[in-house]
């Protein structure tokens, strides 16, 4: 793996207060985030000038510094299923906390991992160079060079002899002062409380903290488990799709989140298009859905990518509960959960791209898996798309929303470069290898793109309180205020 790849950014998130904000990477990496405005230390601007002045520069919007970084996850071998686990970190999770640590859930393909971000004082000792400071026996007879005859107290009294001793005593101190300095300095540090390792089969593509502050999930292609954070040896399986025979296999998980509000539920989406919406009150194992979402009219008349673009990679809960945002390939869905025929609202990201479906699948664009988010007060939604763009849709306006491109120059011009990429071990490379197969006979389609396909805006994240929206491409991380 390059240097370059492995700073790519692999996920983005907010903690609930928006203080924070996580940055996770292909190498493994967590950066944290602080935000910085109206953090300040009220005491340090003493005259009416600075806060009148700090008044009339407030920008209004969240400014966020550099706060620390770790290394979560590091790169590891199955010698069991001869398996190289790399150290990418799939998703980052906060943790809800009452005494005012940040705790963090991390996640690659294999091992769940728990982090506690704590600032600490540390004091250090600061070496001095013995050679800047003059030696006490030099001091000492610079010190006799400058003393007068008359100014001599007499030696017969032994006065003398103390009168030397008491300056020696008086540098030698002196000198101890300055060649160590103990000072203390703030300083933040991440430590490893918990490790939730050996769970599962499958790569995992989700965790999610529950509103209890006490249980996570995290879910795989076929399976769903449940952890409490101060148990990491033992969980329990709540959602199990494996077949008794793989070759019957339809669909697997592909995203799965806790609902804000109530502890005892949860949504997970598949690879069909479907969001299943379980009580975990209901039964140990809860392959019974309390509720199924799913598109009727787009699950009427099936062609061959139909169920390719069809397969949801991202949904998240609106703050109140009531509503599910999903994304699929072609677009953004707004879900009432008291209403499991049709979403509410349907915002088309990628629909420009139907006709060149084939060629994506050729060069497996066709299987970017794009995030979504939500603003707090559940009326905005943000996601991206090819050539860095990020769309911004509002629930009852226009229908093409707002695009911005995310990139230093925005007034850049889109250029043609989709190479193609080794594809990833995952189970969903099931379905793919069945879609090859079936599209063999297909017939060619063009070349011509308008989208650069390189370029592509697959992480997103919406401030909880503010217009404000983190969005992420290969190694650089934008931030946009509205």
């Amino acid at each position: 793996m390059t240097s370059s790849s492995v700073d790519v950014v692999s996920t983005i998130e907010f903690d609930k207060s928006g203080d924070y904000l996580a940055v996770a990477d292909r190498g493994g990496r967590v950066v944290v985030f602080e935000r910085k405005d109206g953090k300040d230390n009220p005491n340090q601007y003493n005259s009416r000038y600075e806060l009148e002045h700090l008044d009339s520069t407030f920008t209004g919007h969240p400014e966020y510094q550099y706060k620390t970084e770790f290394q979560s996850h590091e790169p590891e071998f199955d010698y069991l299923k001869s398996l190289e686990i790399e150290e990418k970190i799939n998703r980052v999770k906060w943790c809800a906390t009452s005494n005012g640590s940040l705790f963090i859930l991390s996640t690659n393909d294999k091992t769940i991992k728990l982090w506690k971000v704590k600032e600490q004082k540390i004091k250090k000792l600061k070496e001095m160079d013995p050679s800047s400071v003059v030696h006490s026996e030099s001091a000492l007879l610079a010190e006799k060079s400058f003393i007068s005859e008359q100014d001599k107290p007499p030696s017969g009294n032994g006065y003398n002899l103390e009168w030397t001793d008491n300056i020696v005593k008086k540098i030698s101190p002196f000198q101890e002062s300055l060649s160590k300095i103990a000072y203390s300095e703030d300083t933040t540090r991440a430590s490893c409380r918990k490790v939730y390792a050996f769970a599962h089969d499958f790569n995992i593509n989700s965790i999610s903290s529950n509103s209890d502050g006490e249980t996570f999930i995290s879910a795989d292609d076929l399976r769903i488990n449940l952890w409490n954070l101060e148990i990491s040896n033992q969980c329990f399986n709540i959602i199990d799709m494996k077949p008794a025979n793989m070759e019957d296999l339809t669909e697997v998980i592909t995203s799965a989140e806790f609902h804000p509000i109530q502890c005892n539920m949860l949504a997970y989406s598949s690879s069909r298009g479907f969001i299943r919406l379980v009580d975990m009150r209901q039964s140990a194992l809860c392959d019974q859905s309390a509720i199924i979402l799913k598109d009727v009219e787009c699950h009427g008349s099936k062609s061959f990518f139909t169920e390719i673009i069809a397969s949801i990679s991202d949904l998240k809960f609106t703050n109140d509960g009531q509503h599910i945002l999903s994304r699929d390939y072609m677009s953004l869905k707004l879900w009432d959960m008291r209403m499991d025929s049709l979403p509410v609202a349907i915002f088309k990201i990628q629909e420009h791209l139907r006709p060149k479906l084939c060629d994506l699948y050729n060069n497996d664009s066709i299987f970017d898996k794009f995030e979504c988010c939500i603003s707090g007060d559940g009326f905005h939604f943000a996601t991206g798309s090819y050539s860095n763009r990020l769309r911004i849709f509002s629930y009852g306006g226009s229908e093409e929303g707002v695009t911005v491109e995310a990139s230093k120059n925005p007034n850049r011009k889109s250029f043609l470069h989709s190479a193609s990429r080794a594809r990833r071990s995952s189970l969903s490379n099931l379905t793919r290898g069945f879609y090859r197969h079936g599209n063999e006979n297909s017939s060619s389609c063009g070349n011509d793109f308008s989208n650069d396909l390189s370029s592509k805006l697959l992480h997103v994240a919406w401030h909880p309180t503010t217009n404000f929206v983190a969005c992420a491409s290969r190694n650089s991380l934008y931030m946009y205020y509205a």
